[in-house]
């Protein structure tokens, strides 16, 4: 997965890769020249006492320490620049899928996992890659150019790495091998905390309400603690790996200067050659330690990598048609015909065999009990679901034969639950129509009950809104969300439970509003509320997934026990006929 991941991401940048193994290339060879220059200037300058041939040698080592550090520094920034543009892409990859995304795919990953795969996630496959370009890439030259400069030097010395590399390698993959599955289950802890951090933010109110900070307390103390336990075990784990290569650099150190030792005694080798061998044999270790810590980082990067094509691998179920409608030539006119919807994994369907006509100029109205699928048959018409029978037809044309642009142009809703983005009122408003005039935003706010209040808050247009609208009571955020669809302006309107936070006389005089600021489109309602909907041209009303019946306010109370029932719930006998 991650190697597959990081081809696709790195293709657009080969040029700067190039360049960056160029450079580390350079600079490695630079590296690995200066310990046989050391050696000179001791056997042929220092033993000999040329005092000249120091200084040449000396200002040559200068020059290429020079080389070494210009060629470090231009393959670190290019590295550098290549790992942040594919982090960047990356997000950017999958805030494209999940924007793709229908209600179902959100739900099955669940909002605080596809924010830590996108953050979390995502820098460490960024860390990987900067890395990867900084030291692995020098690593396996300095190992090769070490190994053949050290037998250059003495070939029997040399012989001590057959056994030191070994050695080295079977330690630190012992050890990788038991930190891989501490990684993942570290994301998932990780998942788990930032789970338990958005409930506990968005519910403080409930939290607050209901006296359970204690008990909100303690459920996060748990999670934070099952991700310290992980985080331990792991970095255990990596403190011995550090302290044990060093053990083995420093044991072979002691090795070579002994076996070197009685080499120079016996003079089969040079004071110099020692001296660089021993530079050699750090260099050779360094390389190893270097892709050491590339292979703590890569077990992590995996999972990381894995759970970021999870994302990109899946594919919405609600899909774009191939040849998708781009015109309509009726407006406005909604019908579902036999429509059935199952989630996935469930027993029972959620919506069976539902038949419903919406038309231009008429208010439609669907009323039931809690868990009847009002909201969900709502939501099938916008495509946030796909029915899993029958047909959704806005002007004629099935919903997943239309253009996504032109279905979102024709179809406006306001959901259940309202949510306001973090800016300004007119950013909000201007949601669905950026080019809409201030002119055109107070009419529509003024149509929404909501001029008064609005005007009143300090900056107007300009006053500011929180994230997800906190700052505004439920009723005032309701009504901000009905007027940025009536900016919308589309063809067919569609309100779930959307006048639910409202005292009735703003519901009425909202109602009266819409009546004539959009007499000429098709709205459809959902309500739970019966004064709200009793003045319908028509309504559904449904039983546990099923139109159990169609008509008037009047026709229905007749004939229907259901919908007589919902109303006398509600109403005295004498406000229902009234």
């Amino acid at each position: 997965m991650l190697i597959q991941l990081l081809r696709g991401h790195l293709r657009p940048y080969r040029g700067a890769i190039g360049l960056v193994v160029l450079f580390q290339f350079v600079q490695t060879l630079a590296t690995l020249y200066l310990p046989t220059l050391n050696a000179d200037i001791i056997d042929n300058g220092v033993v000999k006492g040329d005092t000249g041939y120091v200084m040449r040698i000396g200002g040559w080592m200068l020059v290429v320490t020079l080389a070494q550090i210009a060629a470090q520094v231009v393959a670190v920034y290019f590295g550098a620049r290549t790992a942040m543009a594919v982090g960047r892409d990356v997000r950017a990859s999958i805030f494209e899928r999940v924007q793709e995304f229908s209600a179902r795919e959100v739900g099955q990953f669940g909002a605080p996992s596809l924010i830590t795969r996108t953050t979390n996630d995502v820098q460490q496959i960024q860390l990987l890659v900067l890395l990867t370009f900084t030291l692995m890439v020098s690593a396996p030259i300095m190992c090769v150019g070490g190994i053949v400069l050290a037998l250059r030097q003495d070939v029997p010395l040399s012989s001590m790495l057959l056994v030191i590399v070994p050695v080295l390698i079977c330690t630190v993959g012992l050890i990788i091998v038991r930190m891989r599955p501490l990684f993942r289950s570290m994301q998932v802890r990780i998942d788990r905390v930032n789970q338990v951090m958005r409930e506990q933010i968005s519910g403080i109110r409930v939290i607050r309400a209901f006296v359970r900070d204690e008990r909100e307390r303690d459920r996060y103390e748990v999670s934070n603690a099952e991700l310290t336990d992980v985080s331990l075990r792991a970095g255990k784990l990596m403190a011995l790996m550090f302290p044990t290569v060093m053990l083995i650099v420093n044991v072979s150190s002691v090795a070579v200067l002994w076996f070197g030792g009685h080499r120079i005694d016996s003079g089969a080798m040079q004071i110099g050659a020692l001296t660089a061998f021993l530079s050699y044999l750090m260099q050779i270790l360094m390389s190893i330690m270097m892709a050491t810590f590339m292979f703590v980082m890569i077990p992590r990067a995996e999972v990381c990598a894995e759970r970021i094509e999870e994302v990109l691998g899946t594919e919405s179920s609600v899909k774009p048609a191939a040849r998708p409608v781009t015109t309509l030539r009726e407006h406005g006119h909604l019908e579902l015909e036999n429509v059935d919807f199952h989630y996935p994994g469930a027993e029972a369907a959620v919506l069976s065999g539902v038949a419903l006509t919406a038309r231009p100029r008429e208010v439609t109205a669907v009323i039931g009990s809690t868990g009847s699928g009002k909201t969900t048959l709502l939501n099938l018409i916008p495509r946030l679901f796909d029915a899993t029978g029958g047909r959704v037809l806005v002007d004629g044309v099935d919903v997943r034969d239309l253009d996504p642009e032109l279905l979102a142009r024709t179809v406006g809703l306001v959901p259940q639950k309202p949510y306001l983005f973090s800016g300004t009122i007119a950013s909000n408003l201007r949601y669905g129509n950026p080019d809409a005039t201030d002119e055109q935003l107070w009419q529509a706010l003024e149509v929404a009950q909501a001029r008064d209040f609005v005007e009143r808050m300090e900056g107007g247009l300009d006053a500011p809104i929180a994230q997800g609208g906190t700052n505004v009571s439920g009723g005032q955020r309701q009504r901000l969300a009905i007027a940025r669809v009536l900016v919308h302006r589309p063809e067919i309107y569609l309100f779930d439970d959307s006048f639910s936070a409202l005292d009735y006389a703003t519901d009425a005089a909202l109602r009266a509003a819409l009546t004539d600021h959009i007499a000429d489109a098709t709205v459809v309602i959902v309500a739970q509320r019966v004064s709200t909907i009793r003045d319908a041209d028509r309504i559904v009303v449904l039983d546990d997934g099923r139109v159990v019946g169609t008509g008037t306010h009047t026709e229905l109370m007749d004939t229907n026990p259901t919908y007589r029932e919902i109303v006398l719930s509600q109403l005295t006998e004498q406000e229902a006929a009234a």
